[in-house]
């Protein structure tokens, strides 16, 4: 253990990111937008690459001294972190886009493909019908 390591609070093990297919058209965005409608989930884009965030704490992480029980039988993933950039060395992320609900990407679709974009799913009003007169 790196004595980074020692000084964390196990950043590296309260979330993981996954790779995404690059959006392309509306029904992708608004695919990540059904993802950001869900807790603890933020989307963002890294070098022109989109991610899925999901903070969720390793159930091997000890809250006591933020120590893996499970070290000897770690991934693979874990055994290949390296501290240099990690989440207490490194610098802030910078990321290109970073949205982190679902109201964040309606803002960023209108602006991508106009602002009537949303207009399509609002219900329609149903027309109130005159009372006919007693004949």
């Amino acid at each position: 253990m790196t004595t980074e390591c020692q000084k964390c609070h196990g950043k590296c093990c309260r979330y993981f990111a996954q790779p995404i297919e690059t959006p392309e058209d509306w029904d992708d965005f608004d695919d990540i937008r059904w993802y950001l409608c869900h807790e603890h989930v933020s989307v963002f884009v890294e070098d022109g690459d989109w991610y899925l965030n999901v903070e969720n704490k390793c159930r091997y992480l000890s809250e006591k001294d933020y120590r893996c029980q499970n070290y000897e039988m770690r991934p693979a993933i874990c055994r290949k972190y390296d501290t240099d950039g990690c989440d207490l060395t490194g610098d802030d992320y910078g990321y290109e886009l970073h949205f982190l609900d679902d109201k964040q990407m309606e803002e960023y679709m209108k602006i991508k493909f106009g602002s009537k974009v949303f207009e399509k799913l609002e219900p329609k009003k149903k027309k109130s019908k005159k009372k006919n007169d007693r004949s």
